[in-house]
């Protein structure tokens, strides 16, 4: 097969996908690409979500009380608002749950695919009150909610079949370019160039649908910038360009939480289960 037709035939295939997996963030309506199953990755998620309770040490008690009180509200109240707003639920089939990890040097929480949910006891120093886990959790959630794994999944498919592509008809350039800097330049540009900027957007519409799912849950978000500023400050003024980041950088977030914060009161006050 000749080059023309090489191109032409995965070119075909790729806009096919494209086509086939287009799907729209919930509430947002951002157009989406979804080329990996997600009932595949929740199953991944779980089983590794498994090793990470086998591995590290967890919290119970209270505290890890209040995280689970507050994420059973935002479950109820975030299937609550699908369904009164006749929607397509996003966590039907989720298996939610909850862990407090006891890393107090670890200021950070995450959400696995499938509403797998672990916080780091140093972010407690953080969030302060429950608003602020609130808020915190909100935003872990919102990442799940509109299928941010799914979608980075799918365009890391995309990234490396557009790559072999290139570099099957460029002769290999592609790759003698890695050979002669001795790293994956390519895959470094792609990641600079394509996917941060992708993955600071993800970011900043789980900040946004995270703020939506704390106020549904009736959390006061008017906390939720203040626990930037004190992230703010115990980062001790060091701070990473956002260009190499994949997250907006903290002043910019606060600006724009600081937009959304009358509208999304107003436009999603607490919902009544």
């Amino acid at each position: 097969m000749d080059r023309r037709k090489f191109l032409t035939y995965v070119g075909c295939t790729c806009c096919s996908l494209a086509l086939n997996s287009c799907a729209t963030a919930p509430i947002t309506d951002r157009k989406q690409l979804k080329l990996i199953p997600e009932a595949k990755l929740n199953a991944q998620a779980a089983q590794i979500f498994e090793k990470i309770k086998e591995k590290e040490k967890l919290i119970t008690g209270p505290k890890l009380n209040q995280i689970k009180e507050i994420g059973k509200r935002m479950e109820n109240s975030i299937g609550e608002y699908f369904y009164q707003s006749k929607l397509d639920d996003p966590t039907v089939g989720f298996d939610w749950e909850y862990i407090l990890i006891d890393k107090k040097n670890m200021r950070n929480a995450f959400c696995m695919p499938g509403g797998k949910i672990a916080v780091f006891s140093g972010i407690l120093e953080v969030t302060k009150n429950t608003d602020g886990l609130a808020a915190v959790m909100g935003h872990e959630i919102a990442h799940a909610v509109a299928k941010h794994s799914v979608e980075r999944a799918s365009r890391g498919v995309v990234l490396n079949v557009g790559t072999n592509v290139i570099d099957i008809l460029s002769g290999g350039k592609l790759s003698q370019v890695n050979r002669t800097t001795g790293m994956n330049t390519i895959g470094m540009v792609s990641q600079l160039g394509i996917m941060n900027p992708f993955n600071r957007k993800q970011e900043t519409e789980a900040d946004y649908l995270g703020m939506i799912f704390a106020s549904l849950s009736g959390y006061d978000i008017r906390e939720t910038p203040k626990i930037w500023e004190r992230m703010k400050k115990f980062s001790k003024g060091k701070k990473q360009s956002e260009f190499l980041s994949t997250h907006p950088s903290p002043d910019n977030r606060i600006k724009k939480i600081n937009e959304w914060t009358n509208s999304i009161i107003l436009d999603y006050p607490p919902i009544k289960l």
